[in-house]
């Protein structure tokens, strides 16, 4: 036995066949009649029921389903029918709405539960139309097509409604604007027409809150761009007041203002400072375009100054070329200006200079050499815009020369030197090294002397004898002579190298026609002579004078003479070795007298010494004895201190090791925890992705299954026939109303008990026939 209690049903397969009166029907042999394939539903009745033969239960016994207030079940029919007036076709949906008790049939499927959404003043519902409809506000909708609804309060999506996504407001303030795009043609939410692919801006201005179209995409925010009193900009490509980008055009915005920029908008160098000149400072201007500023007319390319004091804001037509200070100059400081329209270039010098619109700081070049030589005495790199200068020392001289004028000019020291622009420092290379080795010795400045230089000489006497001279030359430069602003000083190039070679030369000849042991016995003075000459006396001269350069050679120094060969060497070592010996037996007899005296006077101070140092030891050996007992007692002192040290120290480190623990605990209990979260997040997300996927399965199957329906219904229609299906409609009517007139009755109401049914109009209906 089946028992069904209230508000329950059960699904039953393979029903029997009932006639009109509710009775089973059998067939010839008396076995029920069975609808093979096909399913009936029953509800709660008041006395248990047992199945016939071939009945089956399918399922179990299932509660009724409550549909709660702002919900409804989505519904679909897979069998036609008719309910009441209303005809329901194989593959029609509709909504059933709460709050309500659904009451299942087997012409009907649950397809799904549609739950309302809750919508915030913020928020709107993007929605889509499954098939040709009309959306809450009655306006027709096509297939595919997606609006937007901005309702508040609950909204029950319709049967061919499908909900994309909610859509949050984006909150304007102030300070934000939101960029938008345009994905198709449309009129959008304020009234304003809009082309595909068109950009515009909503501000505060414009909505407090604004909910995207589903034509409109968002592209970003822009943040307002704010100028104060100081401050100014220039946009690139603005827009018209109809929203028309004037391309290649640009609008000049002074402070104080805010705006926002519209799509396509640009700052051209972003926001920039009013320029604030002082006193000493100036702007160099360019027009970029024909200009007229102060009844003064300015053609593109012309270049003009504004000097302060003053602050100037750049119009759109003028470019700044670079802000200009006057440069100040003391008496030892200057400037190379160059004019650039007539190409000439110029030295300031001595006087503060502020550039005219037309000049230019031109850079003087030099040489590697000459830049090294100034570096090294100045310390640091040289501007080249600046003057070049170099301090002469004294008892110098410098030449430098002209090339544009073809002159040179010399200068003494102590002074200071400064180049004009055409002028050049004539570089002195010089020899130097024992021996002498040309350009060596690199300079600006030429010495004049004293001093004195070094050569080392080979020479060889009449018996070849060879030996190597050392020499040393004094010279100076005769300036008492000069009367043609030393330019004879600067005529011999290398007037070291060529000094010495000379000299060598004459030394060379003169020892070239005596022996050695001439040699060895007046070497001064042959070489004396060789270099200064006699003079009519038969004396040596007092100087050389070079007249090419007015070099004076004013003594000579011989520091050293070498054989080069090895057995003269050492016959002249043989000798000297003799004389030395001489020497010294003479010197150690006298030294051996003066030995003794001296030691007898040693012996008795040594003996007054040893009283003194043993006094002394005894005085050392008692200060020992304290300093020893000192050094004991701070060492127990020491000991103690270090051991309480080290104590505190190991605690230390056992405080920080259990501090660094529990910071690499907790660092790994993060890890965990959050390595656990990203698996959850991932479970999860794998989760909604396999039930989307299993839903857009079920609604691809359900569409198939009715779409097979549906060519199952037009299929049988076809085979039946509308003739065939209009003869079995009024068969039954046309033969309960013959049966009605034979038994000579008018009317007829039959009814369940359970349906209410108005009989006053019925009646009155009677009373008004029976008068008539």
């Amino acid at each position: 036995m089946i028992i069904v209690p209230p508000r329950n049903y059960c699904i039953i397969s393979n029903p029997i066949v009932r006639d009109e009166e509710g009775n089973a029907v059998t067939n010839q042999h008396g076995n029920y009649k069975v609808r093979h394939g096909d399913e009936e539903i029953r509800f709660h009745q008041a006395d248990p029921f047992a199945l016939y033969p071939g009945e089956k239960l399918y399922g179990n016994v299932t509660p009724l389903q409550i549909v709660p207030v702002d919900s409804a079940l989505r519904l679909r029919c897979i069998r036609d029918f008719q309910e009441g007036e209303t005809k329901y076709a194989a593959g029609d949906s509709w909504l059933f709405k709460g709050p309500a008790t659904y009451l299942p049939k087997i012409e009907v499927q649950v397809v799904e539960s549609v739950n309302s959404i809750v919508l915030t003043p913020d928020q709107g519902l993007k929605l889509r139309a499954r098939c040709e409809c009309r959306d809450a506000a009655g306006i027709k909708r096509r297939a595919g097509e997606e609006w937007l609804y901005r309702g508040i309060g609950t909204y029950l999506p319709a049967v061919d409604e499908e909900v994309l996504e909610v859509v949050k407001a984006f909150t304007l303030t102030e300070r934000v604007a939101l960029h938008l795009r345009a994905t198709r043609t449309y009129t959008d939410q304020l009234g304003n027409a809009r082309k595909a692919g068109e950009e515009w801006l909503v501000t505060n201005k414009d909505a407090v809150s604004y909910v995207a179209d589903v034509y409109e995409e968002i592209v970003g925010t822009v943040a307002i761009t704010i100028l104060n009193n100081r401050q100014y900009c220039v946009i690139l490509d603005p827009l018209d007041n109809k929203g028309k980008p004037q391309l290649g055009k640009k609008v000049l915005i002074k402070g104080e203002d805010f705006f926002f920029l519209r799509p396509g908008e640009r700052l051209e160098k972003g926001i920039q400072n009013v320029y604030v000149l002082g006193e000493n400072e100036a702007l160099l201007l360019r027009a970029r375009e024909a200009y007229n500023e102060n009844n003064e007319d300015h053609a593109p390319g012309d270049r003009w100054m504004i000097y302060g004091p003053v602050d100037y804001i750049p119009p759109v037509e003028v470019e700044i070329v670079e802000k200009r200070r006057a440069i100040p100059l003391s008496d030892n400081e200057g400037i190379y200006v160059r004019d650039i329209t007539t190409g000439k270039v110029r030295s300031e010098i001595g006087n503060s200079y502020m550039l005219k619109p037309n000049e230019e700081l031109w850079s003087k070049t030099l040489p590697d050499t000459v830049e090294e030589l100034l570096q090294k005495q100045s310390g640091s790199a040289r501007d080249p815009t600046r003057v070049v200068s170099l301090r002469v020392p004294r008892n110098a001289a410098v030449q430098i020369y002209d090339y544009i004028n073809k002159k040179s000019r010399n200068v003494f020291g102590p002074e200071l030197v400064m180049l004009h622009p055409d002028e050049h420092f004539t570089v002195l290379s010089l020899s130097g090294g024992k021996p002498k080795r040309p350009h060596v010795i690199k300079d600006l400045c030429l010495l004049l002397g004293p001093d004195f230089m070094t050569d080392i000489v080979t020479v060889e006497t009449s018996d070849h004898a060879r030996l190597q001279l050392k020499l040393s030359y004094n010279w100076r430069f005769k300036t008492e002579n000069n009367t043609d602003g030393a330019t004879k000083f600067f005529q011999v190039p290398d007037f070291v190298g060529d000094a010495c070679k000379a000299m060598a030369s004459n030394i060379r000849g003169a020892v070239a026609s005596v022996a050695f042991d001439e040699f060895h016995k007046f070497s001064a003075r042959l070489i004396r002579k060789a270099i200064f000459g006699l003079d009519e006396n038969g004396k040596v001269n007092a100087e050389y004078v070079f007249p090419s350069n007015d070099l004076s050679i004013t003594n000579v120094d011989i520091q050293s003479v070498e054989p080069v060969d090895q057995r003269t060497r050492d016959s002249l070592q043989k000798s000297v070795q003799l004389a030395i010996e001489i020497t010294t037996k003479s010197q150690e007899a006298a030294a051996r007298h003066e030995a003794e005296r001296v030691e007898q006077e040693a012996r008795g101070r040594l003996e007054r010494q040893k009283i003194a140092d043993e006094a002394e030891a005894e005085k050392a050996r008692k200060r020992l004895l304290q300093l020893q007992a000192q050094s004991a007692a701070v060492e127990s002192t020491g000991q103690a201190t270090a051991e309480a040290k080290a104590r505190s120290e190991a605690a230390q480190i056992e405080g920080q090791s259990s501090v660094t623990l529990a910071s690499l605990k907790a660092q790994s209990s993060t890890i965990v925890t959050e390595n656990e979260l990203e698996s959850s997040s991932a479970m999860q997300s794998a989760e909604i992705g396999y039930r989307e996927q299993m839903d857009t399965l079920e609604i691809e199957r359900a569409s198939g299954l009715s779409k097979i329906e549906s060519s199952k219904f037009k299929s049988i229609i076809g085979a039946i026939g509308r003739e065939t299906i209009a003869a079995i409609a009024q068969a039954g009517p046309e033969m309960q109303a013959k049966l009605l007139e034979g038994l000579g009755i008018k009317s007829l109401l039959i009814t369940d008990g359970n349906s209410p049914i108005n009989l006053f109009n019925t009646a009155n209906g009677l009373v008004n026939d029976q008068t008539q």
